[in-house]
């Protein structure tokens, strides 16, 4: 049969991996990619450009093109409204498609999702029996057999619910990450994306695990799960010799859950990749070891989620059970070996006393990471922190309608959910505080505080913390920044030669060289 796959924004790996399972069944697989450049839905949102720059028509012009059997389609609350959209024009364009809907929004609300007309197939947590299994079903015509992890109606329109199994064991029984899919809309040497492991130790109440990892019933297995060593460097030989690598982004949840794992790990990568390369850490997995081990290896720079510093708050409210001096210890060891820092920081947490942002500051200004990235608290579908929100008042029934809807969602600057104008203001200074601190001389940081901040005027600040965290990522050498940059720049360049007719160059391969050599040796 002919499966597209419909992705807004970036690459996705878990697209990635069940293009790859479509492929080894004998699919011909497309790829219908919108970069939706100025409202990518997660970094840069500039609605007046935005609308020059939509590519909506284009996606549909090619899935029209393509006539696809199977539209499948990966939902982050952000995007499902889109995805919505684009399986609506599908179910006059190409009748004869099935829509089918996965990703974590369609996980926390799968009822609501198939309520829509167009949605002809919702799974339920991850899809890799699933889809497969979809897939035959419908190449056979089979509209009334269950199907694991997966919701839909027959022809009668009676539900058909498959059973909500738990979670796959064997990561080395799936094929390595398609990337031939996405070679006509990413630079995927820039930041080459992959995973080792799947699943977090903890279930942070605003995060999807808080809900994901509860999604099987009966027995679930193991929700934390590691592929072996010699499958990583399987896959990452193979896209080494095929792609001009500059630096390698492991996006597991924590990278150094298992320390015999990250030993044997950090030897062989150095020995046959050799590349630098940046990963995922919690303060709890992380000791001088690990430092020294990820260091030699090549690892450049660390991303740990600090969110908070009041340790009462966090226990009680966020489920993070970590205390300030597992954070300080990390701080300092990162430090000490030379890996960059890269921190995550909440503003506007239900709850939270503003004076927490004091001791962070004064942690920061200690030991100051090279970007301390803040974001304003959203409440995702599924989550406890949402539920609670509901349950306490601070979301109307509204706002809970709109959230499961994916009509709101503000990733960045969610002031609405704040009532109190001063705190709003206050973590405006301390946003912009976090951005200039990575900049500032050692001695002035300390001293650099909210009073500071707020003799400059307050329509000014986001813009001039915003060019300062982009000086700041090239000073750096933030690869984020800068394959983020070049990302923009290769859609720019591609929008505008395609809307002035001229040639946009070399087609994506249409081999699938990588894919079969990833299915022989995974097996």
């Amino acid at each position: 049969m002919k499966v597209a796959f419909v992705v807004l924004g970036s690459e996705h790996l878990s697209v990635g991996v069940l293009s790859a399972i479509a492929k080894e069944l004998g699919h011909d697989v497309q790829l219908a990619f919108s970069a939706s450049l100025f409202h990518d839905r997660y970094n840069l949102e500039i609605p007046w450009l935005a609308k020059y720059f939509d590519d909506t028509e284009e996606v549909i012009a090619s899935l029209f093109e393509f006539q696809p059997d199977v539209i499948a389609y990966t939902c982050l609350t952000s995007t499902y409204q889109w995805m919505l959209s684009i399986a609506e024009q599908m179910r006059v364009k190409v009748p004869h498609a099935k829509n089918v809907f996965g990703g974590v929004h369609v996980s926390a609300v799968p009822e609501r999702v198939l309520a829509k007309p167009q949605v002809d197939y919702v799974v339920i947590g991850e899809g890799d029996v699933a889809f497969p299994a979809i897939l035959k079903a419908i190449e056979e015509e089979d509209y009334y057999t269950p199907i694991v992890n997966t919701r839909y109606h027959n022809p009668e329109g009676v539900l058909v619910k498959g059973v909500q199994e738990g979670f796959i064991q064997d990561l080395d029984a799936l094929p390595y990450f398609d990337k031939e899919i996405w070679e006509k809309h990413i630079r995927i040497g820039d930041m080459y994306l992959t995973m080792a492991s799947r699943g977090c130790p903890y279930t942070c109440s605003f995060c999807f695990n808080n809900f994901f990892a509860k999604l099987p019933d009966g027995k679930r297995g193991k929700y934390v799960r590691q592929r072996s060593v010699d499958h990583v460097m399987g896959e990452l030989l193979l896209a080494k010799a095929k792609y001009k690598l500059r630096i390698v982004d492991f996006q597991d949840d924590v990278f150094t859950v298992n320390k015999q794992w990250v030993r044997e790990f950090c030897t062989r990568y150095k020995a046959e990749i050799n590349l630098p390369f940046q990963c995922l850490i919690h303060p709890q997995y992380f000791d001088e070891d690990i430092a020294k081990w990820l260091k030699e290896a090549g690892c450049v720079w660390i991303q740990m989620g600090i969110q908070t510093m009041d340790e009462t708050f966090k226990h009680e409210n966020l489920r993070r059970y970590e205390d300030s001096g597992h954070i300080i210890r990390a701080l300092k060891l990162m430090k000490k070996y030379g890996i960059k820092i890269k921190v995550d920081h909440m503003f506007g947490l239900p709850g939270e006393p503003i004076e927490s942002q004091e001791t962070s500051r004064l942690l920061y200004a200690e030991v100051t990471p090279e970007r301390i990235q803040t974001f304003w608290t959203c409440f995702l579908p599924g989550t406890e922190m949402m539920k609670n929100g509901v349950k306490s008042g601070l979301l109307s029934a509204e706002q809970e309608e709109r959230l499961n809807e994916g009509q709101d969602f503000y990733f960045f600057r969610n002031e609405e959910n704040i009532s109190d104008k001063h705190m709003v203001e206050m973590y405006k200074r301390y946003e912009f505080i976090y951005k200039v601190m990575p900049l500032l001389p050692s001695k002035w940081r300390k001293g650099f505080n909210t009073d500071k901040a707020g003799k400059i005027p307050s329509s000014l600040r986001y813009f001039i913390g915003s060019v300062l965290d982009v000086v700041n990522g090239f000073r750096s050498g933030n690869m984020d920044i800068y394959a983020y940059a070049m990302h923009y720049l290769f859609h720019l360049k591609k929008f505008i030669l395609k809307k002035a007719g001229l040639r946009q160059g070399k087609k994506a391969q249409t081999t699938s060289t990588f894919v079969k050599k990833s299915a022989v040796l995974a097996k």
